[in-house]
Order: structure tokens, then C-alpha cells, then sequence
């Protein structure tokens, strides 16, 4: 028998995925907290990161074009083969870290309030990089460098401790290492395709022993909300920050940390720990 309530919750976590994988917000955050808001709690948070799958290929569909164009060129065009270099350099540093101690930042990371501490964490970090003074020297994707693509990987690292936001680590950190706006963002979106793809398969092999198949409508159902939203997503943000700063989602960290550790600590909300 088919429990609509839990698909419900299902189809609300993948909308929440979607739009909020690509924006520096936190994805995961707001996957941890809603989870716990609504009761949706799942072995291993496997959930959680196999409907990022939905996300990751609505980068894949939005792009598709490049893709296409790196794939057939990978033999012989030199920009293909660096763009696939350049993916693989940033993506090492996450991929490292996260085998040695994914399951200690699961077990000490993974609740309400330390996501809310990182959101507000974050959200000033983005006040700082929006209002310095940046030195671009980077305006196509293509001009990366694989130092550059080094040093925006080990900021990806940061984005393991949930509430810390990838895209976020990876853009704000893109900038601050001399790439444009659009630039970092764009490198961001491809950059998710390695860490998320990795990430969702391992997750999924790990807790393999947990899944069966009447989990199949929750994942179909997370999944596909995650794709639609996500393609939602990255196309309005690629509009947007042409004219806008980031600033907006710096204030939106904040003050959506602020609330949670407000009503955690006057006993208001009883958030896990």
C-alpha cells in the first residue's frame, strides 16, 4: 500500500534538493533540517544524497552541449582535455577527504544546529568576498589553470561539514582566487558532476544492505523534483548573478541559521543534536 504522506514528504525534499544544490545555501543543510521539521528520517541519510542524482543531471541536460563537445573532443582537442583535467584536480581533494572521514562528519555534523552554525558562518564569509576588493583575472572557463582548479577544489573540502553549501564553497572560493562571478559559478555547476556522481554511487553501495524495493516510489519521486527544480535553479541563477551579488543568499544564510539556533536554544523547536 502506497503511504502518500511519505511520498509527500519525498516530493518536498527533492524540490528542496533541486533548488537549492546550485545556489551557495546549502542543500544538504536544508535537507537535515526540513528532515527533521517533518519527521522524514532515513538509514545512513542515503536519501539525501542519491536524489542529488536528479540534480546533477539536470546540470548534465543544461549543458549538454559542452558535454558533448568535450567527449568527442577528448582525443585530440587540447581545451577538452583540460577542462577533463581540470574537473578531475578539483574533484581529488573532496574525494580524499571524504573516504577518510565521512562517517565522523555524519555522526558530529550531520543535525540542525551544527548546519545552522555553518549557514551563519557562511553567510558572512559571503558578506566579506562580496564587499572586498577582487582582482579577476579569470573570465572564461577555459582559462583555468589546473592551480586554479586546485585551489577551488580544497574549497570544495569545506562543503563536507553540512550548512556550509558546495556551491557555495566553490563559487565564493572561485572568486576569491581570481575568477569572475559567472565564471565561478559555471566551474561550480561542472565541478558538482565528479563530487555528486561519486558521492550518490558510494553512498548508495555503502547502505546497499537498507534499500529495498519498496523504497523505489520515494526515490523516483525525490529524484524527478530534483531534476525539474534544479534546471529551474541553475538557469535563474545564471541570470541573476549577471546583475546581482551574492549578497542575498549571504543574508538568507544568516538569518535562517539565526532562527534555528534561536529556537533550539529557548526550547522552541526540539532539533536533534
Amino acid at each position: 500500500m502506497v503511504d502518500w504522506l511519505f511520498l509527500a514528504k519525498a516530493l518536498l525534499l527533492g524540490v528542496i534538493e533541486g533548488l537549492t544544490e546550485f545556489l551557495p545555501v546549502s542543500s544538504t543543510g536544508h535537507l537535515i533540517v526540513v528532515g527533521d521539521l517533518i519527521g522524514f528520517f532515513n538509514e545512513g541519510k542515503v536519501f539525501e544524497v542519491a536524489i542529488q542524482l536528479g540534480a546533477i543531471l539536470a546540470v548534465l541536460f543544461e549543458y549538454r552541449q559542452r558535454f558533448v563537445s568535450v567527449a568527442t573532443g577528448l582525443r585530440s582537442d587540447p581545451k577538452a582535455q583540460r577542462f577533463v583535467l581540470n574537473l578531475l584536480v578539483a574533484f581529488l581533494p573532496a574525494a580524499v577527504m571524504g573516504l577518510l572521514f565521512i562517517k565522523q562528519i555524519k555522526y558530529y555534523f550531520f543535525n540542525p544546529v551544527s548546519v545552522a552554525t555553518a549557514l551563519v558562518v557562511g553567510g558572512l564569509l559571503i558578506l566579506y568576498a562580496e564587499r572586498r576588493t577582487h582582482s579577476v583575472r579569470i573570465h572564461q572557463v577555459d582559462d583555468i589553470g589546473w592551480r586554479d582548479a586546485l585551489k577551488v577544489g580544497c574549497a570544495q573540502v569545506l562543503a563536507m561539514i553540512p550548512g556550509t553549501s558546495r556551491s557555495g564553497a566553490t563559487i565564493i572560493g572561485g572568486m576569491f582566487f581570481g575568477l569572475d562571478r559567472k565564471v565561478a559559478a559555471e566551474f561550480s555547476f561542472f565541478l558538482a558532476v565528479p563530487t555528486m556522481f561519486a558521492a550518490t554511487f558510494y553512498d548508495l553501495y555503502k547502505h546497499r544492505d537498507v534499500l529495498s524495493l519498496s523504497d523505489a516510489p520515494m526515490f523516483v519521486v525525490g529524484f524527478a523534483a530534483a531534476f525539474v527544480s534544479a534546471l529551474l535553479a541553475v538557469r535563474t541563477l545564471v541570470r541573476f548573478i549577471a546583475t546581482h551579488t551574492y549578497e542575498v543568499f549571504a543574508w538568507y544564510r544568516i538569518g535562517f541559521g539565526v532562527v534555528i539556533l534561536a529556537t533550539w536554544y529557548w526550547g522552541w523547536v526540539s532539533w536533534s543534536v
